[in-house]
């Protein structure tokens, strides 16, 4: 029996081995995805704060400043650009991320209607199980995400909007705080939003060609795109730090469980050898 339950411990034991080289090599592949997915959403806020303030610029400038995407008409429709990951494996990432969403989409269930556009296999994956009604559906673009694709998801955001097929468009993804934290986080994108009272512009007298309002609303693709990519670029940031700090744990836990697996296989073994040095020293004694 001591000889049985060792073999299991040992095949246990390589087993999880195997399965520590697997989490260890994720956490690798997904630490160096990081790095790169930082400098990506570094620069992308650059170019998003830039554009924000370029646009309440304009707005500031003019006391009489009027836009389609400030007007706050009756809200039947709901657009949501719900952003999750491609894969699995990332802790709760994707679970955070549609407890928020599905929160969200309840809250306007009772009075308006619910479209999606989910980005991210899991997203797609999610919402598809669910029967709601998706209008646009991406997937495995967030780790080369272009402007060129914002662009195109951001096109039919506006097209659905100044069509009137939507009265509101919300985001729904994950803020990369710090290697540790990650926030699933929800934002209206249209129709805008006052900035901040903490938020204050230079006092510049700027004359635009043509009107500050046309000007703003040549604007507003750029900026729905520059929303989406930024948005984007963290999420895959969020996702890659959090699949590295899963992947950690699970190696920590891997290295654990061998330890005490080992442990218990000595344990075995010496129990045997003190049987047989037993059972030797008991058969010498019958024989004289």
């Amino acid at each position: 029996m001591a000889s049985a339950n060792m073999k299991d411990i040992k095949r246990r034991i390589k087993s999880v081995k195997s399965t520590m080289q697997i989490t260890k090599a994720m956490e690798l592949v997904a630490s160096s995805k990081l790095r790169k997915a930082r400098d990506r959403a570094d620069s992308a806020k650059l170019f998003f704060d830039a554009l924000y303030d370029t646009m309440w610029e304009i707005t500031a400038e003019n006391s009489t400043f009027k836009s389609i995407y400030f007007a706050n008409r009756e809200v039947k429709t709901v657009m949501f650009v719900v952003i999750a990951g491609d894969r699995g494996l990332a802790g709760g990432y994707n679970t955070n991320l549609f407890k928020i969403a599905q929160k969200k989409i309840d809250e306007i269930s009772d009075n308006c209607e619910a479209v999606i556009i989910p980005i991210g296999k899991k997203a797609v994956d999610y919402f598809a199980k669910r029967k709601y009604k998706v209008v646009a559906k991406y997937d495995s673009i967030a780790e080369d995400i272009r402007m060129s694709s914002a662009k195109e998801i951001g096109s039919k955001i506006m097209a659905a909007f100044n069509n009137g097929n939507v009265d509101r468009v919300e985001l729904i993804y994950t803020d990369y705080v710090s290697p540790l934290v990650q926030e699933a986080k929800h934002k209206n994108i249209i129709p805008l939003e006052n900035p901040s009272e903490e938020k204050t512009f230079k006092n510049i007298q700027t004359s635009y060609e043509p009107s500050p309002a046309e000007l703003f609303d040549m604007i507003m693709p750029q900026y729905i795109a520059g929303v989406l990519y930024g948005s984007i670029a963290d999420s895959f940031a969020s996702e890659q730090a959090a699949r590295r700090i899963a992947m950690e744990n699970a190696t920590d836990n891997a290295t654990d469980m061998i330890d005490n697996l080992s442990l218990l296989y000595n344990r075995a073994r010496q129990s045997t050898i003190t049987q047989e040095i037993t059972e030797i020293v008991g058969g010498a004694s019958i024989q004289k």
